[in-house]
């Protein structure tokens, strides 16, 4: 099990009134499955999704990441495992528009320390699993919208992390660059990705393995895609 949430409760403080965000939450992803997170805006889906990028800490309960249990981590050690261990896919790209393609895919590296020379070739390696080689000199303005998000793709892979998260990736893109966005996770997850993917569009999850639902803070429902749709073949 790559993911393991148990009991997880998550409560924000507005001066004296206490909003519970998350409550009773558990689940568990295994290695390879590709999962998608549902649920109406307000319904929990993206504090857990910051939760499980360690972004944000849990008020009570257990969260175990690859083995290792972050609850109660010190904001440097989730730092370090963030870097190490999370691929973070945003709905808004995230890309320095002054830096190349390869540039930016090559910043997780530079923040793990990694030579010049290994940062160069893996992040052409990178690029050429998500089919941009031939824009690797070119800045985001240059790119369309799913170029660039296949620019930040290439960048959350760079680290070989135990999961790629990817929140609402699909959010500012047209159907036909949607498409093409879930064929590369399909892809990559059949190369032995472990992707967690939020998304309020239900054609978008039917392409995952599995989809779990909030309600309210709550899991109100969590099964498997028994034909998940294959990315271009416009079924």
């Amino acid at each position: 099990m790559i993911i393991e949430v148990k009991n997880l409760h998550k409560t924000y403080k507005n001066g004296s009134i206490e909003v519970e965000a998350l409550k009773k939450v558990d689940f568990g992803v295994t290695q390879k499955e590709f999962v998608s997170i549902m649920g109406a805006s307000g319904s929990g889906k993206s504090t857990l999704m910051n939760i499980l990028g360690c972004l944000d800490s849990i008020t009570e309960g257990e969260y175990i990441l690859d083995g290792e249990n972050v609850a109660g981590l010190k904001s440097n050690m989730l730092a370090q495992i963030r870097n190490k261990k999370i691929g973070f896919v945003f709905q808004s790209f995230n890309l320095l528009p002054k830096l190349s393609s390869l540039q930016n895919v090559e910043l997780p590296m530079i923040y793990a320390g990694v030579s010049k020379a290994k940062r160069r070739e893996a992040a052409n390696l990178a690029l050429e699993r998500v089919g941009l080689t031939d824009r690797a000199k070119h800045k985001p303005n240059e790119l369309s919208g799913g170029q660039r998000q296949r620019v930040a793709i290439a960048r959350a892979l760079v680290n070989s992390p135990a999961i790629l998260l990817a929140d609402e990736p699909t959010g500012n893109l047209d159907s036909t660059s949607s498409e093409e966005i879930m064929g590369i996770f399909q892809q990559l997850n059949k190369e032995g990705a472990t992707i967690v993917m939020v998304t309020h569009e239900n054609d978008i999850a039917q392409h995952s393995g599995r989809i779990i639902t909030f309600r309210d803070g709550e899991i109100i429902s969590d099964e498997k895609v028994a034909n998940p749709l294959i990315a271009g073949r416009g079924n």
